[in-house]
Protein backbone atom coordinates (compact mmCIF):
# COMPACT_ATOMS: atom_id res chain seq x y z
CA UNK A 1 0.00 0.00 0.00
CA UNK A 2 0.96 3.65 -0.10
CA UNK A 3 1.72 4.79 3.44
CA UNK A 4 1.75 8.45 4.42
CA UNK A 5 4.03 9.30 7.32
CA UNK A 6 3.17 11.94 9.87
CA UNK A 7 6.44 13.02 11.46
CA UNK A 8 5.94 15.13 14.61
CA UNK A 9 7.71 18.49 14.71
CA UNK A 10 10.15 17.52 17.49
CA UNK A 11 11.08 14.32 15.63
CA UNK A 12 11.67 16.30 12.44
CA UNK A 13 13.82 18.88 14.23
CA UNK A 14 15.70 16.78 16.79
CA UNK A 15 15.30 13.07 16.03
CA UNK A 16 15.18 12.76 12.22
CA UNK A 17 16.73 9.28 12.39
CA UNK A 18 13.41 8.02 13.78
CA UNK A 19 11.55 9.03 10.62
CA UNK A 20 14.34 7.72 8.39
CA UNK A 21 14.23 4.39 10.22
CA UNK A 22 10.48 4.13 9.68
CA UNK A 23 10.93 4.69 5.95
CA UNK A 24 13.61 1.97 5.76
CA UNK A 25 11.41 -0.53 7.60
CA UNK A 26 8.23 0.13 5.62
CA UNK A 27 10.06 0.05 2.29
CA UNK A 28 11.82 -3.15 3.35
CA UNK A 29 8.34 -4.63 3.81
CA UNK A 30 7.47 -3.64 0.24
CA UNK A 31 5.34 -0.53 0.75
CA UNK A 32 5.53 2.87 -0.90
CA UNK A 33 6.11 5.72 1.55
CA UNK A 34 5.30 9.39 1.20
CA UNK A 35 5.93 12.19 3.70
CA UNK A 36 4.27 15.57 3.06
CA UNK A 37 6.85 18.19 4.07
CA UNK A 38 4.25 20.93 4.44
CA UNK A 39 2.70 19.26 7.52
CA UNK A 40 4.67 20.58 10.47
CA UNK A 41 2.49 20.13 13.57
CA UNK A 42 -0.70 18.37 14.65
CA UNK A 43 -1.83 21.28 16.87
CA UNK A 44 -1.49 19.40 20.14
CA UNK A 45 0.39 22.08 22.16
CA UNK A 46 -2.41 24.61 21.69
CA UNK A 47 -5.06 21.92 22.20
CA UNK A 48 -3.57 20.80 25.53
CA UNK A 49 -3.27 24.42 26.68
CA UNK A 50 -6.96 25.04 26.01
CA UNK A 51 -6.55 27.15 22.87
CA UNK A 52 -8.81 25.09 20.64
CA UNK A 53 -9.42 27.79 18.03
CA UNK A 54 -5.69 28.15 17.50
CA UNK A 55 -5.32 24.37 17.45
CA UNK A 56 -7.98 24.07 14.73
CA UNK A 57 -6.08 26.58 12.59
CA UNK A 58 -3.10 24.21 12.59
CA UNK A 59 -5.04 20.94 12.55
CA UNK A 60 -7.19 22.08 9.63
CA UNK A 61 -4.12 22.07 7.40
CA UNK A 62 -3.38 18.50 8.50
CA UNK A 63 -6.92 17.43 7.59
CA UNK A 64 -6.54 18.97 4.15
CA UNK A 65 -3.14 17.40 3.43
CA UNK A 66 -4.08 13.93 4.66
CA UNK A 67 -7.65 13.62 3.37
CA UNK A 68 -6.65 11.40 0.43
CA UNK A 69 -4.16 9.21 2.33
CA UNK A 70 -4.67 5.46 2.22
CA UNK A 71 -3.08 4.98 5.64
CA UNK A 72 -1.34 7.44 7.96
CA UNK A 73 1.46 6.13 10.19
CA UNK A 74 2.65 8.32 13.04
CA UNK A 75 6.04 8.31 14.77
CA UNK A 76 4.56 9.07 18.19
CA UNK A 77 1.87 7.76 20.51
CA UNK A 78 1.29 11.34 21.62
CA UNK A 79 0.64 12.83 18.18
CA UNK A 80 -1.03 9.59 17.16
CA UNK A 81 -3.58 10.06 19.93
CA UNK A 82 -4.13 13.66 18.81
CA UNK A 83 -5.08 12.65 15.28
CA UNK A 84 -6.91 9.44 16.11
CA UNK A 85 -8.66 10.33 19.38
CA UNK A 86 -8.76 14.10 19.83
CA UNK A 87 -9.32 15.41 16.28
CA UNK A 88 -12.95 14.21 16.32
CA UNK A 89 -13.43 16.13 19.60
CA UNK A 90 -11.58 19.19 18.33
CA UNK A 91 -13.71 19.44 15.18
CA UNK A 92 -17.01 18.26 16.68
CA UNK A 93 -19.86 20.51 15.58
CA UNK A 94 -17.81 22.14 12.81
CA UNK A 95 -17.90 21.73 9.03
CA UNK A 96 -14.81 19.50 9.34
CA UNK A 97 -16.35 17.01 11.76
CA UNK A 98 -16.84 14.26 9.16
CA UNK A 99 -13.33 14.76 7.75
CA UNK A 100 -11.81 14.48 11.22
CA UNK A 101 -13.63 11.22 11.91
CA UNK A 102 -12.61 9.76 8.56
CA UNK A 103 -8.98 10.70 9.08
CA UNK A 104 -8.98 9.28 12.62
CA UNK A 105 -9.93 5.89 11.22
CA UNK A 106 -6.89 5.90 8.92
CA UNK A 107 -4.32 6.92 11.55
CA UNK A 108 -2.05 4.43 13.28
CA UNK A 109 0.86 4.67 15.69
CA UNK A 110 3.91 2.97 14.12
CA UNK A 111 4.16 -0.21 16.24
CA UNK A 112 0.39 -0.73 16.19
CA UNK A 113 0.37 -0.40 12.40
CA UNK A 114 3.07 -3.03 11.94
CA UNK A 115 1.54 -5.59 14.27
CA UNK A 116 -2.21 -5.06 14.04
CA UNK A 117 -2.64 -3.68 10.51
CA UNK A 118 0.14 -5.43 8.60
CA UNK A 119 0.36 -8.51 10.82
CA UNK A 120 4.14 -8.19 11.06
CA UNK A 121 6.24 -8.81 14.17
CA UNK A 122 9.58 -9.84 12.63
CA UNK A 123 11.15 -7.17 10.42
CA UNK A 124 14.55 -8.86 10.27
CA UNK A 125 16.19 -6.67 12.92
CA UNK A 126 19.25 -7.44 15.04
CA UNK A 127 20.25 -5.40 18.10
CA UNK A 128 22.71 -7.05 20.52
CA UNK A 129 21.88 -5.27 23.76
CA UNK A 130 19.82 -5.47 26.95
CA UNK A 131 16.81 -3.15 26.78
CA UNK A 132 13.76 -2.13 28.75
CA UNK A 133 10.62 -0.34 27.56
CA UNK A 134 8.84 2.85 28.64
CA UNK A 135 5.12 3.12 27.87
CA UNK A 136 4.31 6.70 26.87
CA UNK A 137 1.06 7.91 28.45
CA UNK A 138 -0.85 8.74 25.25
CA UNK A 139 0.14 5.54 23.47
CA UNK A 140 -0.79 3.42 26.47
CA UNK A 141 -3.85 5.17 27.86
CA UNK A 142 -5.43 6.78 24.79
CA UNK A 143 -4.47 4.29 22.08
CA UNK A 144 -4.24 1.14 24.21
CA UNK A 145 -0.88 0.16 22.71
CA UNK A 146 0.74 -2.09 25.30
CA UNK A 147 1.53 -5.24 23.35
CA UNK A 148 2.68 -4.25 19.82
CA UNK A 149 6.10 -2.84 20.76
CA UNK A 150 6.87 -5.82 22.96
CA UNK A 151 5.82 -8.25 20.21
CA UNK A 152 8.25 -6.51 17.84
CA UNK A 153 11.11 -6.44 20.36
CA UNK A 154 10.61 -10.17 21.04
CA UNK A 155 11.57 -10.92 17.42
CA UNK A 156 14.74 -8.79 17.36
CA UNK A 157 17.75 -11.06 17.18
CA UNK A 158 20.31 -10.94 20.03
CA UNK A 159 18.16 -8.49 21.99
CA UNK A 160 17.48 -9.19 25.66
CA UNK A 161 14.29 -7.55 26.92
CA UNK A 162 13.76 -6.91 30.64
CA UNK A 163 10.50 -5.38 31.85
CA UNK A 164 10.94 -2.55 34.34
CA UNK A 165 8.70 -2.25 37.40
CA UNK A 166 7.40 1.23 36.51
CA UNK A 167 7.01 0.76 32.76
CA UNK A 168 3.56 2.39 32.78
CA UNK A 169 4.50 5.28 35.08
CA UNK A 170 4.66 8.73 33.46
CA UNK A 171 8.17 10.03 32.80
CA UNK A 172 7.11 13.54 33.80
CA UNK A 173 7.45 15.25 30.43
CA UNK A 174 3.86 15.92 29.43
CA UNK A 175 4.77 18.66 26.97
CA UNK A 176 4.10 22.00 28.66
CA UNK A 177 3.82 20.23 32.04
CA UNK A 178 7.60 19.92 32.22
CA UNK A 179 7.96 23.68 31.64
CA UNK A 180 5.23 24.69 34.10
CA UNK A 181 6.16 22.26 36.88
CA UNK A 182 9.87 21.47 36.47
CA UNK A 183 10.45 20.16 39.99
CA UNK A 184 7.55 17.69 39.81
CA UNK A 185 8.54 16.73 36.28
CA UNK A 186 12.11 16.05 37.35
CA UNK A 187 11.02 13.95 40.35
CA UNK A 188 8.79 11.83 38.11
CA UNK A 189 11.59 11.36 35.61
CA UNK A 190 13.99 10.27 38.33
CA UNK A 191 11.55 7.53 39.37
CA UNK A 192 11.49 6.32 35.77
CA UNK A 193 15.29 6.33 35.54
CA UNK A 194 15.66 4.42 38.82
CA UNK A 195 13.23 1.77 37.61
CA UNK A 196 15.21 1.39 34.39
CA UNK A 197 18.52 1.17 36.26
CA UNK A 198 17.17 -1.74 38.30
CA UNK A 199 16.81 -3.85 35.14
CA UNK A 200 20.47 -3.49 34.19
CA UNK A 201 19.38 -2.37 30.72
CA UNK A 202 21.75 -0.58 28.37
CA UNK A 203 18.88 1.13 26.52
CA UNK A 204 15.48 2.53 27.40
CA UNK A 205 13.15 2.09 24.42
CA UNK A 206 9.88 3.91 23.70
CA UNK A 207 7.53 4.88 20.89
CA UNK A 208 7.76 8.55 21.89
CA UNK A 209 10.85 10.66 21.30
CA UNK A 210 9.43 13.35 23.59
CA UNK A 211 9.51 10.95 26.55
CA UNK A 212 12.99 9.80 25.56
CA UNK A 213 14.20 13.41 25.40
CA UNK A 214 13.02 13.93 28.97
CA UNK A 215 14.63 10.72 30.23
CA UNK A 216 17.89 11.18 28.32
CA UNK A 217 18.28 14.66 29.81
CA UNK A 218 18.07 13.20 33.30
CA UNK A 219 20.40 10.34 32.42
CA UNK A 220 23.00 12.78 31.10
CA UNK A 221 22.81 14.87 34.25
CA UNK A 222 23.38 11.72 36.30
CA UNK A 223 26.32 10.85 34.04
CA UNK A 224 24.73 7.48 33.34
CA UNK A 225 25.89 5.23 30.52
CA UNK A 226 22.28 4.14 29.84
CA UNK A 227 20.93 5.50 26.53
CA UNK A 228 17.46 6.04 25.11
CA UNK A 229 16.37 4.93 21.66
CA UNK A 230 13.13 4.94 19.66
CA UNK A 231 11.66 1.56 18.75
CA UNK A 232 11.94 2.33 15.03
CA UNK A 233 15.69 2.84 15.33
CA UNK A 234 16.09 -0.65 16.80
CA UNK A 235 13.87 -2.26 14.17
CA UNK A 236 15.88 -0.60 11.37
CA UNK A 237 19.07 -2.33 12.55
CA UNK A 238 20.00 -5.45 10.62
Amino acid sequence: MTITLFIPCFVDLMYPKVGISMVHILERLGHKVRCPEEIVCCGQPAFNAGYWDESRAVAGKVLDRLKDAEAVVIASGSCGAMLRVFYPDLFSGTVHSREAKMLAGKCHEFSDFLVNRLGVTDVGARFPARVTFHDGCHGLRELGNKKPARALLAKVRDLEFVEMKDAETCCGFGGTFAAKFPMISTAMGEVKCASAFATGAQYIVSNDSSCLMQVQGLLDRQKSSVKTIHLAEILAQS
